[in-house]
């Protein structure tokens, strides 16, 4: 094995394991002793990248012979992160540090990088499963429904979406920009990986019961919630901006048809009350598709997404605050007409149901434009985030 050192340069090398650590004292001499075989013959490092252990975990995998990058940031995200970074291979796989998954399997991962594929992921449902090793709520509930969702909304055409080894190049991880810091990690890079349109690959993977004297990292429903949340914010123009729409159509058509007057249809006579479900649906609907102009530009998604991109450029914050503006001030000339025309008769027999909706309308919209220009404005403010706590 020609292990890298710090220094040196990231062609030279082809492989980076980086492994994820907090007291993992026990199982760590195997997974070292695994991870170092599996770059034995290619010239690769081992990471461990320490999240703050506190049972001589960094000591031990230093005297093991491999790097210890300490990162103070917690999380599991956070750990695989600062380590990805610190590392200096072409390729990087990563594996958990509680001998659940095997690194005699790394093979597989590479050569599906060396094929042209940028990201391959494991499979522990098309690979093996110990006895004892997945619970079945994770096996047949969460596993499933979170690979379901993510395909459905990123077509990354995975049947995994949580198996804990995986690999890609380095470019991909660099194009990915990563920010979680905890669990739901796995869950971005995949969903960006599938936004970026990477080739993705599955291979096989073996899931061991894993050798910890103690209970997991992973919280079941607070992770399994948290990747759910995730999942779900990242796919909000799924969510949001269709069902925006047609609430906006819905209630537009309801406005044109009934503004004038009520209508007849059938035996149905329809009449100005069916104006304030229409005001309603075009509030929400507008709020909708703000909210997900909001969460694009919040998680970055907005770089993903070139139709978007070629929108916000013409759809700037002063332009949101002009047109809000314009909006707003169409219903207060209505407002004032409607004034005006009540006081010219005295303050009696006005019935002006029709134009007052459509003033407050106008002038909700408007002030929603307004409200959600500002506010993604102060989101696209660069900001410098530090790397330690606080």
């Amino acid at each position: 094995m020609s292990v890298a050192s710090a220094g040196s340069e990231r062609e030279e090398v082809e492989l980076s394991i980086v492994i994820p650590c907090l007291n993992e004292v026990k199982t760590l001499p195997l997974v070292i002793e695994a991870a170092k075989e599996a770059v034995a013959n290619r010239t690769g490092e081992v990471i461990v990248a320490d999240n703050g252990s506190t049972d001589g975990s960094q000591e031990l995998a230093l005297s093991l012979g491999v790097r210890v990058v300490d990162v103070p940031l917690k999380g599991y995200g956070s750990a695989l992160t600062g380590g990805i970074e610190a590392s200096v291979g072409r390729y990087i796989l990563i594996g958990d540090a509680d001998c659940s998954y095997d690194f005699a399997e790394t093979d597989r991962f590479v050569d599906k990088l060396k094929e042209g594929y940028e990201y391959v992921i494991g499979t522990r449902l098309k690979g093996t499963i110990d006895d004892g090793a997945m619970p079945n709520l994770h096996r047949y509930l969460g596993t499933p429904v979170l690979t379901w969702l993510v395909n459905l909304f990123f077509g990354t055409g995975i049947s995994d979406v949580n198996c804990g080894i995986r690999a890609f190049t380095r470019d991909a991880f660099n194009r990915m920009d990563i920010h979680a810091t905890g669990m739901e990690w796995a869950s971005e890079t995949t969903i960006k990986a599938g936004l970026l349109k990477m080739k993705i690959a599955e291979v096989p993977a073996t899931l061991h019961v894993d050798k910890r004297d103690r209970k997991p990292h992973l919280r079941p429903w607070r992770d399994g919630w948290h990747h759910l949340r995730f999942i779900l914010t990242y796919a909000a123009d799924k969510l949001f901006m269709l069902p925006g729409l047609l609430l906006c159509l819905a209630g537009f058509a309801g406005f044109c048809l009934l503004l004038a007057g009520p209508v007849t249809i059938g035996n149905f006579f329809i009449d100005y009350h069916f104006l304030f479900p229409s005001s309603i649906a075009i509030i929400l609907g507008v709020q909708l598709i703000l909210s997900c102009f909001l969460i694009k530009t919040y998680t970055g998604l907005a770089s993903y997404d070139m139709k978007l991109q070629k929108l916000l450029r013409i759809v700037s914050f002063e332009s949101g605050i002009v047109f809000g503006c314009i909006l707003i001030l169409l219903g207060l000339a209505i407002n004032c007409k409607i004034v005006y025309d009540w006081l010219m008769t005295l303050g009696q027999g006005l019935f002006a149901v029709r134009p007052a909706l459509a003033a407050l309308t106008l002038m909700a919209v408007g002030t929603e434009i307004c409200f959600n220009s500002f506010f993604m404005s102060v989101m696209k403010i660069p900001v410098r985030v530090s790397a330690t706590p606080g």
